[in-house]
């Protein structure tokens, strides 16, 4: 358990606390909503360190690389979840969405079980990284979405507007980015589906 293992395991340890606040209403102002913010960005950073750290000091290791694209994965996928729930991604399109990145990784997580029964483990590509970049990036700008919708930032409209819409279209690329880099790293690691 090295420093950038211990970093992935901190990212999954946040989510409960972003989930959380997240939902805390109760909470005035819409407060909650930007705490679980700076928790998902907390959580993101610590994803670009541990890689960083590993690289950096030769730490890389085969529970590392496993861990890793999970502890990415629950953190997205849950920030994306919450904020379908409460209609900041209108459905349908937030149940489009939410089904196309989760059939990814459940496809992916599969793969790399298969790999471990066969003594491989297959570390993320340039294309997941993308994905994950773009997802960092578009989850933020909807949870700030989401706190102007929460605040009722009706007097600026035009600005509750151009995050609408770049929530939407980044949302919408790191869809397809996801769809990309799934098909990607299957073909590429389609070895590990053959029988010896």
């Amino acid at each position: 358990m090295n420093l950038p293992n211990k970093l992935t395991v901190a990212r999954m340890v946040l989510i409960p606390f972003m989930i959380f606040f997240y939902l805390a209403n109760f909470i005035p102002y819409g407060i909650g909503k930007i705490v679980a913010l700076v928790i998902f960005i907390v959580g993101a950073l610590t994803d670009l360190l541990d890689g960083k750290i590993a690289r950096k000091r030769n730490l890389i290791t085969d529970f590392g690389k496993f861990l890793d694209p999970i502890a990415d994965k629950m953190l997205t996928t849950s920030l994306l979840l919450l904020l379908i729930v409460d209609g900041t991604i209108k459905n349908p399109y937030g149940v489009i969405i939410a089904i196309i990145i989760i059939s990814r990784e459940f496809m992916v997580s599969a793969l790399r079980l298969i790999a471990v029964t066969k003594g491989q483990v297959l570390a993320a590509d340039i294309w997941g990284k993308a994905k994950t970049m773009v997802q960092m990036i578009a989850l933020p700008v909807c949870t700030i979405y989401a706190y102007m919708l929460c605040c009722g930032f009706n007097i600026w409209g035009w600005l509750v507007s151009t995050f609408m819409w770049v929530s939407y279209l980044s949302l919408g690329l790191a869809t397809v980015l996801t769809v990309i880099s799934g098909v990607n790293y299957i073909v590429k690691n389609r070895q590990c589906l053959a029988d010896k």
